[in-house]
């Protein structure tokens, strides 16, 4: 993995102003120091059962790693444990006392103005939770949930949920559909909607969140917000696993974002975005279990893009693809008729150069649409000087960070060619509207002071 330094100044490079640590790592904390970047930083299940038992232990831990580091590290809030209710039911009883006891330690150092105390849950704690308006916390927590709410609107803390669309997806059996996991627009008649509320849902990211906030209210806590502090999609699975894809992937943390960073807020908090942290910042090559859990990072160890977010934003552009080598190509298992209208228009009223491809010359094999398309694609998104917009092509192209050139196939924009490419930003491809078949613009990768988590292994982001 990058070393602590690498990480920061890759963080650096990303204008990204909010971390989540899944420890209290001294040289990540170091490394940190004098950036102005925000942490969450961790308490580790091992470390729980210490720091219930002693106010002592507790203020040990704070002393050790919040003072000795603050304010030069710029620590906001500790996460006391992980999911402890579903992957460590036998630390529940003390995990109440140990916040009380951290909460007690920054008190007495002073910090509990500047530092907020909480634990982040897996959203499994919450039971029916469809429709939203009826879910509930799984009552045999209840000896846990209420004292741990009440302390968390004592201190003005959020609750903190791990939400991952992706697994219950995968775990409906067919149930949920792929485009409602992926913020995909859905028709009306699609949406799900709340018989008790008429509240209509188009994502399952916020039926998620929704439950959780009708499942505090039913133990009547009404103002207690909600962080998400892990969320994202895998984009390399086994066999079975078919939608853990690239695309995929990417569909999913693009649109989050997006919707995140509009501020759409849920149907039942419209207009208030939840701060979310997406995982993770790196694939994790060496991690055990299935091939999904290594490929959640956005960034391989390198430093290089695994895919580059599709973003529309205003202001200043942010992109995950710290090398500006990018590409369009043509998507995987889409309609060839779609393709080859979008070929001819690139090669006809697109003015792509596709000389290349005739018979004979270096792109021509092989002689396949796909492969065609994707040089076509490239050349038209490469000549438009990468702007937004100009890798759709109705929806049968995007954006990748591997280049796609064989043998002596270059594809332009390539390190391996020479070839220099007139920019022009303004002459896009058609509208939606447009009756020429081919493409039309579509919102591109760009986004604004995005946040990552990162750890040593375990790295994540997150955005306001």
């Amino acid at each position: 993995m990058p070393s602590p330094t690498q990480v920061v100044t890759l963080l650096k490079s990303q204008n990204i102003n909010r971390v989540r640590l899944y420890d209290a790592d001294r040289s990540m904390l170091l490394a940190f120091a004098h950036t102005g970047i925000q942490l969450i930083i961790s308490v580790p299940n091992d470390q729980l059962l210490g720091i219930s038992q002693s106010n002592a232990t507790a203020a040990n831990w704070v002393t050790r790693n919040v003072a000795a580091y603050y304010p030069a590290t710029n620590i906001t809030a500790i996460a006391v444990g992980s999911e402890v209710l579903t992957s460590l039911p036998n630390a529940a009883p003390v995990l109440v006392s140990a916040l009380k006891y951290i909460q007690a330690a920054l008190v007495t150092a002073n910090l509990d103005r500047q530092i907020k105390v909480s634990t982040p849950h897996a959203s499994t704690i919450i039971l029916d939770s469809f429709p939203p308006s009826q879910a509930f916390f799984n009552k045999t927590w209840d000896p846990v949930i209420v004292p741990l709410l009440e302390f968390l609107q004592s201190t003005g803390s959020p609750l903190m949920l791990n939400v991952y669309p992706y697994f219950d997806y995968v775990q409906s059996n067919g149930v949920i559909p792929l485009d409602y996991a992926l913020f995909q627009p859905l028709q009306a008649n699609k949406e799900a909607v709340d018989a008790n509320t008429l509240l209509h849902y188009t994502n399952v990211f916020d039926a998620i969140v929704d439950a959780a906030y009708f499942a505090m209210s039913y133990l009547n806590f009404t103002n207690i917000p909600i962080v998400v502090t892990e969320s994202g999609w895998p984009s390399k699975g086994d066999g079975p696993e078919h939608d853990a894809t690239v695309e995929n992937a990417n569909t999913y943390n693009s649109n989050l974002i997006q919707h995140v960073i509009n501020k759409t807020g849920t149907p039942k908090h419209p207009g208030t975005a939840v701060a979310t942290y997406i995982y993770e910042l790196y694939n994790e090559d060496t991690r055990p279990g299935p091939l999904s859990e290594k490929n959640w990072g956005l960034f391989h160890t390198n430093g290089t893009p695994v895919y580059t977010l599709r973003l529309a934003g205003a202001g200043a552009i942010l992109a995950n693809d710290t090398t500006n080598q990018t590409f369009c190509v043509a998507k995987e298992k889409v309609d060839k008729k779609m393709l080859q209208a979008a070929l001819d228009w690139a090669c006809g009223p697109g003015k792509v150069d596709c000389s290349e491809l005739m018979q004979g010359e270096a792109c021509y094999e092989p002689d396949d649409v796909a492969a065609h398309s994707s040089y076509a694609f490239n050349a038209y998104y490469q000549k438009m000087g990468k702007a937004s917009g100009s890798c759709d092509f109705k929806g049968v192209a995007t954006v990748t960070s591997t280049d796609p050139s064989r043998g002596t196939c270059v594809f332009p924009g390539s390190a391996k060619s020479n070839q220099t490419l007139g920019h022009n930003t303004t002459a896009l491809a058609p509208s939606a509207n447009s009756t020429t078949s081919g493409c039309f613009p579509h919102p591109q990768a760009s986004f604004v002071n995005l946040t990552f988590l990162s750890l040593l292994l375990l790295i994540a982001l997150v955005f306001l």
